[in-house]
């Protein structure tokens, strides 16, 4: 029985020229994707609040500086002794609702992406398809959710000490009044220029990796490790090559915050992207652009093989429901 399922959730992620994948209800690729993503988020969100925490910082991450946070142990250390465990959760509801509405269109999104590509003649180009239907898919959910990704930041950015928003309805209140719908999306370009990318990179790689595995081991038995091994090594690989981008809509998304920045240190401006980039570069050197990229990385690596697995193992569960 669990070869035989294993089997059906290999089917019904390989879009391409499926027919198995067809008989399934286009909402299913919608919920899996909103439970993929509620699942990875909790699991994962300490080390979100990491990456931000660090991306957000203009003193150098090192043991031997004045920095506020100098290493990750020590960030979890000084995180909990001044803010208790909840603060690793900060951001929590507004970062589920992300990630719900963003798993939801994303996994859709491709799934209607790749079932256009059927009419096309790109039989030979997989890898390709998939890199275009992914990132097509990402900027969808991108747009989607992004309101939520503005909310979950200003949200973990703020000092415990210097509080501006009281919760995610204070905040979009606050955000709305004071900077009009415009704020909500402040960021937006950068995060399409990097998000494209990193999630076509994720499919591409994802496909590529899965069907790598496959070639060498047995497919039924190794399901599951094939796409959290597949998955770890997608994410981290789109995410190390578009990690300056990422660094740069997380200060654009904090403009206009400096009341809640007291406390971090001195407070990074910046106009654009390619301003953020530059100034990042002059101020801190080339390290900067990569500042938080370890736990952005791990992240990275954990997030996308949770998604994936997650993902394929729901369409696997509500197939068989049926």
């Amino acid at each position: 029985m669990i070869n035989s399922m294993t089997m059906v959730g290999i089917m019904l992620y390989n879009t391409k020229g499926d027919s198995n994948t067809n008989s399934a209800p286009n909402s299913d690729y919608a919920i899996a994707g909103a439970v993929s993503g509620c699942v990875t988020r909790f699991l994962c969100q300490p080390l979100d609040v990491l990456k931000i925490r660090f991306q957000l910082q203009v003193e150098p991450i090192t043991e031997h500086h004045v920095s506020k946070y100098q290493s990750m142990h020590q960030a979890v250390y000084l995180i909990l002794k001044e803010e208790g465990i909840s603060a690793l959760w900060k951001g929590h509801i507004p970062a589920q609702l992300l990630s719900i509405v963003y798993g939801m269109s994303q996994f859709y999104s491709y799934h209607m992406f790749m079932k256009l590509s059927d009419r096309l003649p790109v039989d030979d180009w997989k890898h390709s398809t998939s890199f275009v239907a992914g990132a097509a898919a990402g900027t969808v959910a991108t747009i989607t959710s992004f309101p939520f990704d503005t909310v979950r930041t200003r949200l973990v950015a703020q000092s415990s000490n210097h509080r501006v928003y009281q919760g995610i309805l204070h905040s979009h209140q606050e955000i709305l009044r004071a900077e009009s719908y415009r704020g909500f999306f402040r960021g937006l370009w950068p995060t399409l220029l990097q998000i494209a990318p990193h999630t076509g990179l994720q499919f591409a790689c994802y496909e590529f990796f899965t069907d790598l595995y496959k070639r060498h081991f047995d497919e039924s038995t190794t399901r599951i490790v094939n796409s959290l091994i597949a998955g770890s090594t997608a994410g981290f690989i789109a995410k190390t090559v578009v990690y300056p981008l990422d660094l740069s809509r997380k200060r654009l998304q904090i403009q206009g915050f400096e009341h809640g920045r007291k406390g971090f240190g001195k407070f990074f401006r910046c106009e654009g992207m390619v301003h953020c980039l530059i100034t990042t570069a002059k101020e801190e050197g080339m390290k900067g652009l990569f500042k938080g990229l370890w736990p952005s990385q791990l992240k990275a690596a954990a997030t996308t093989a949770l998604h994936f697995t997650v993902y394929e193992q729901v369409l696997l569960l509500l197939t068989y429901l049926r």
